[in-house]
């Protein structure tokens, strides 16, 4: 009889049995298995009846299950512990680390594209679908620090603060004038009297006479005359130093500046005008800068002169004059006759005494740019006013952001001269940039100094630069930002049907639809119409959208802004369609999307206006010129040869010289010989002469060309 206990032995040989491979089971293995199992069925059977049921289980089935739960990186059949030869188990893969970006709190749009790797365009792009203004966005438009963060977060990077370097602020290189000078220095100098007054009133024509004036008085040199400023000396031998300023635009840019050219101004009134609107700026501009003025009755010769009359209406803007209980002098003068300009000057010198105007010529010079302009033969120049020490040749000059070493000054002739003091009108040569007039003139020691002041001019002017730049993005955002909100709280409640139809209703017109016979297709086509973006070449806009056949009300709308009815899977009536034949309306219907949209992208084409087109028919090099008189006018010829095609009187005509067109249009003549022609072929030489009076020279060019018309094709794409 077997024991419990015998049949527990059992069942553990017979699980340590099934435990290894059967490609692993020797053969007496196999025999000790069966005698096994024949001694487990003979347990089964005599088991008492209250011990659970046991059912056995075939051993290759416990086999089979071991093999399904072998572990990763060993082979079934193959001892625990070792491992396959060759192979390495494969290792995670590494998140790959995000790009980083140094930023700062203030950055360029081109400045974070280069420190991010990419285009401008990109950071545009990154921009997209938020509330930045991108329209007034440029490569050098500031971003604040919330866009910056913005678009590097969109990009997929991430950013870390740039190191702040560590450097002081920067110090001030600018030079300023010099403190007053020592009284006991100053010498007397001319006054500098400036010439204001209405256009019609004869100020040019005061100066004028002026100028002939002294010339009468001293034909043997003593006249003294320069573009802008001039000299006049009356006979007692004192000077007097006219300054001929544009307007009085430039005077006021002098004031602006500190710099009190003008010691004295004239102002001139025709007798027979009065006070005019230009008069009254020319008395505020002298009150505001604390200059005296001596009045100039202009036109007194005339027979509707009333002298008076001009000084009543001078007091109401505060000038009152001598006969009048004031100050002020009064000079009856005639300009076009050169009656009393003598009297005007004496009254200028007396002015100037009374004054006491002194200048110092020692110390460093100072004095204001008149005007600027560039010269051939000696390159920048400048006309100045010197107002403190004495210019000579070798100082270094400073005005506004050009500096200059003086190599020549020359005086109001055009002559050389070695020196200018104060009140002295002087040109100056040796400048490395063109000052702006009215700029200020200091002197410095030397040309690295000179450098150090105009490097922090420009240094000031840009950070002054960034500062309104960046105050005017952020108001544009602000705007813009306070519009978005505006249109979406606006807009909020409303279906997407809704909102479009009150967007529409707000914009220009030009077209009435009613596209489709059911929604979603509504929908579909106002979404592709949100895609068109040529509004620059022709403003597409809805008037009205809707579901359902033309009705007459599309048809009035369309009239009523010039549009066309477009629809989509819809029809209509014959009474709407003879009405709108006779009523001049254009109605489209169509089943097929993509034709609509073709359809319409033609209607827009045909809307824009053609190109000109450019055919260069023939080329011709000018060799000589020479004038012919035809009547008693002296015209222009140019001696040609054709370089290549033809030249054909009846097109256009280009002069080029260099790389500057000179001229453009039509032939007077063409001559081959002494023959009138019409065209000139390659090799030929012949005369010509244009519509208009160009000096031709040797070498230039002369373009023949036909202009054609070409319709121009709306570039929208609408995706088909």
């Amino acid at each position: 009889m077997i024991t419990v206990r015998a049949l527990h032995r059992v069942m553990r040989v017979l699980r340590s049995r099934t435990t290894v491979g059967l490609a692993r089971a020797p053969c007496c293995d196999m025999m000790h298995l069966a005698q096994c199992r024949t001694l487990a069925t003979q347990c089964v059977s005599i088991l008492p009846l209250s011990y659970p049921n046991w059912t056995w289980t075939p051993p290759h089935t416990r086999h089979h299950t071991r093999l399904l739960a072998t572990k990763h990186g060993k082979s079934p059949g193959k001892p625990h512990g070792k491992k396959e030869a060759g192979k390495t188990p494969k290792k995670p893969k590494q998140k790959q680390e995000k790009q980083e970006v140094e930023i700062k709190r203030r950055m360029t749009v081109s400045e974070l594209a280069q420190a991010m790797k990419k285009d401008v365009d990109h950071v545009y792009e990154a921009l997209l679908n938020t509330s930045m203004d991108l329209d007034s966005l440029e490569p050098d438009s500031l971003l604040t620090e919330e866009w910056i963060k913005e678009t590097v977060k969109k990009s997929g990077m991430k950013y870390k603060w740039a190191k702040l370097s560590e450097s002081k602020v920067r110090e001030d290189k600018d030079v300023e004038r010099q403190p007053p000078p020592d009284p006991a220095v100053l010498v007397s100098r001319p006054p500098v009297v400036t010439i204001m007054g209405h256009v019609d009133h004869g100020k040019t024509t005061l100066l004028d006479s002026l100028r002939k004036t002294q010339v009468a008085a001293s034909e043997a040199g003593g006249i003294t005359q320069h573009i802008g400023a001039f000299l006049v000396q009356l006979p007692s031998g004192e000077k007097i130093t006219f300054l001929d300023t544009p307007g009085h635009a430039a005077f006021s840019a002098m004031r602006a500046r500190g710099a009190l050219v003008t010691d004295i101004v004239i102002l001139v009134v025709a007798a027979d005008d009065g006070v005019m609107k230009q008069t009254v700026e020319s008395i505020q501009h002298a009150q505001k800068a604390k200059v005296p003025i001596i009045v100039a009755v202009n036109k007194c010769d005339k027979f509707e002169a009333d002298p008076a009359r001009v000084k009543r209406e001078l007091l109401v803007h505060g000038v009152v004059c001598e006969e009048l209980g004031g100050d002020v002098q009064a000079v009856h003068v005639s300009a076009l006759k050169g009656e009393n300009l003598l009297e005007l000057a004496e009254a200028t010198a007396a002015l100037a005494e009374l004054l006491e105007l002194k200048g110092d010529p020692k110390g460093l010079v100072e004095g204001t740019v008149i005007e600027s302009h560039t010269n051939k033969g000696k390159g920048p120049i400048t006309s100045a006013i010197i107002q403190r020490g004495t210019l000579k040749r070798g100082c270094v000059l400073v005005a506004g952001k050009a500096w200059a070493k003086v190599r020549f000054l020359f005086d109001e002739n055009g002559l050389a001269m070695n020196e200018a003091g104060p009140s002295v009108v002087v040109e100056i040569a040796g400048w490395k940039e063109l000052p702006s007039a009215g700029d200020e003139i200091l002197e410095v020691e030397s040309e690295q100094r000179a450098r150090e002041v105009v490097e922090w001019r420009e240094y000031v002017e840009e950070q002054e630069k960034e500062k309104q730049d960046q105050q005017v993005i952020q108001a544009k955002q602000q705007e813009h930002l306070e519009s978005y909100r505006k249109d979406r709280e606006a807009l909020a409640h409303l279906t997407w049907y809704q909102r479009r139809r009150v967007r529409y209703k707000t914009e220009k017109h030009l077209m009435a639809m009613r596209p489709s016979d059911m929604d979603g297709s509504l929908e579909a086509i106002l979404d592709i119409l949100e895609t068109y973006d040529a509004d620059e070449q022709c403003q597409l806009d809805v008037v009205h959208f809707g579901v359902g056949d033309i009705s007459e009300n599309d048809l009035n709308l369309a009239e009523t802004f010039s549009g066309t009815v477009y629809g989509f899977n819809v029809k209509a009536s014959r009474p709407i369609l003879q009405s709108a034949g006779k009523r001049g309306i254009p109605v489209k219907l169509h089943n097929v999307i993509y034709k609509l949209f073709n359809d319409l992208k033609d209607e827009l084409s045909s809307r824009l206006p053609p190109t000109l087109e450019e055919n260069v028919i023939g080329e011709a090099s000018v060799l000589a010129t020479f004038e012919v008189t035809e009547g008693k006018k002296k015209v222009g010829v140019a001696g040609c040869r054709v370089q290549r095609g033809l030249l054909d009187r009846r097109m256009k005509f280009r002069l080029i010289r260099g790389r500057d067109v000179l001229w453009e249009g039509s032939l007077t003549t063409l001559k081959h010989h002494k023959d009138a022609v019409t065209t000139v072929k390659t090799g030929m030489e012949c005369g010509l002469s244009l519509d208009q009076d160009v000096d031709f020279r040797p070498g230039d060019e002369i373009i023949c060309y036909e202009e054609t018309e070409k319709q121009q094709t709306i570039p929208w794409d609408p995706g088909f």
